[in-house]
């Protein structure tokens, strides 16, 4: 399809299309958001203990690492509109399961399954754009896109939590399918389908199933203290790099990782997302369990977090592309870790102006400086032709962070068993942090030590334009339209 062809952004078919991929993009990761919110309902609801609360968060984000890279990959073979709208349906089907959950493992079982649909939808949501939206506009609709979700990031914890205490936890669920449905109609009449001419033939189905059982060992040796389950996994990996090395269509193309700072900022990218991980799975909890807030008030406590970012994304962004990524890839982590000793405050009879948004306000601020210059250095490391499967990449390995996180830092904290004792679950949250800010000065360390001072700074096209996805993980840049 040629790009003069395509509709602008201020066509009626431009919109349509820029709504179909805001809402599907919003949905996918809005839901993981206020799932953290809904865990101490859904523990109460189906009677289950901090590891089923886990296995709640990791099922998801263990098949949507996995298989992200994949869903990519059918997107440019099959079709990015079909594997879109594909997405979408099983993950309103899958959605419907999870609030349908009669117990724990059920709900398990469909988060998994939720997982692969998010693995299909969230790829093709971005691309999407790049493939049907005329190249003069690509960079603003990026940002709206980029934009839109911003504002539904911050909206979505206030109301996930007014809606879990109007109609219960699984009224988060089934919110899903008429958002979806809007999706599916928006896609199908508007969405103009397009395709890969390049893409490879053959598709690396064995390298993402051997991750997936990889990444699935280790979570179940972590949360259930198996290290023969966990030896397996890092077995499994071990073969999984082997095999991706001698592929000739990998899943993860290891030339990547000759460039020092691509190497570099993934290294950062799963020491801090690891920290993120832990804390947005925690606090939470600590607030509704030890602080005693309400869903609703757990859900606002966090909302700074996401405002201070859609303020200061663009301008650290900007700042980062004059004098290159090392400063602020060393000093956001330290801020944010600065910020988690102050919510070491929270406690029972906690005061939100003094105990909780302080340390909200100094992590947020750490996440601002870094996030953005993060992005640009992964995708300043390598020719604009690589963009989309090193950004992938580094999104996928953000969600192993978060994934091998949650299954870890429970039993690393002493956290474990039921919720009866809110003083014992507040001696772990304290331990937890303590790791997290290890795990962001480590961070920082990685990129103060292996970043060398850049001579030029790196250009990046439409630098306020990158999507910041703080908490669900780095931005998803688009395909490069070759059509």
């Amino acid at each position: 399809m040629s790009a003069t062809k395509l509709p602008r952004l201020q066509s009626g078919t431009g919109r349509w299309i820029l709504l179909a991929t805001i809402l599907g993009s919003s949905v996918a990761s809005l839901d993981a958001t206020v799932v953290n919110i809904a865990l101490p309902r859904i523990g109460e609801s189906l009677d289950t203990d901090v590891a089923g609360l886990q296995w709640t968060l990791n099922g998801y984000t263990l098949t949507l690492a996995s298989f992200i890279l994949l869903g990519g990959s059918l997107g440019d073979r099959l079709g990015r509109r079909k594997v879109f709208i594909w997405g979408t349906i099983g993950f309103a089907i899958a959605s419907v399961l999870c609030g349908a959950a009669t117990n724990i493992e059920m709900l398990v079982a469909a988060r998994i399954l939720q997982g692969v649909a998010g693995a299909m939808l969230t790829p093709g949501s971005l691309a999407l754009i790049s493939s049907s939206i005329d190249q003069r506009d690509q960079g603003a609709a990026i940002g709206l896109w980029s934009g839109f979700g911003g504002v539904a990031g911050a909206l979505g914890p206030f109301l996930g939590g007014w809606l879990i205490e109007l109609a219960g936890w699984r009224s988060i669920f089934f919110l899903n399918v008429p958002l979806t449905l809007v999706v599916v109609l928006v896609a199908l009449k508007h969405v103009p389908e397009s395709r890969d001419p390049n893409a490879v033939t053959r598709l690396d189905v064995p390298g993402a199933c051997l991750v997936a059982g990889a990444l699935g060992a280790l979570t179940f040796g972590l949360i259930d203290s198996m290290p023969l389950l966990v030896g397996v996994g890092v077995v499994l990996l071990a073969a999984f790099v082997a095999i991706e090395v001698r592929s000739d269509h990998p899943l993860v193309p290891p030339s990547l990782f000759g460039s020092r700072v691509f190497t570099t900022a993934n290294l950062v990218t799963f020491a801090v997302y690891a920290a993120l991980g832990g804390v947005f799975f925690l606090l939470v909890l600590e607030l509704q369990l030890v602080a005693g807030y309400s869903p609703l008030l757990s859900g606002v406590a966090t909302v700074p977090i996401t405002l201070i970012m859609l303020v200061l994304s663009a301008p650290a962004g900007r700042w980062a592309q004059r004098h290159g990524p090392r400063l602020p890839m060393s000093a956001g982590p330290l801020l944010a870790a600065a910020g988690l000793v102050l919510l070491l405050r929270i406690g029972p009879d906690t005061a939100y102006l003094t105990d909780v948004l302080p340390g909200v306000l100094v992590f947020g601020l750490g996440l601002s400086v870094l996030v953005a210059p993060l992005t640009g250095a992964v995708l300043g490391a390598v020719p604009s032709s690589e963009a989309g499967i090193a950004s992938g990449v580094n999104n996928a390995v953000a969600r192993t962070a978060q994934l091998l996180a949650v299954a870890a830092l429970p039993g690393l904290a002493g956290i474990s068993g039921e919720f009866s004792d809110p003083a014992a679950f507040d001696d772990g949250f304290v331990s937890a942090m303590w790791i997290c800010v290890g795990l962001l000065v480590a961070g920082a360390v990685l990129a103060a030590v292996l970043l060398r001072p850049a001579r030029h700074a790196p250009v990046l096209d439409n630098i306020d334009c990158l999507p910041q996805c703080a908490v669900a993980g780095p931005a998803l840049a688009p395909a490069h339209n070759e059509e």
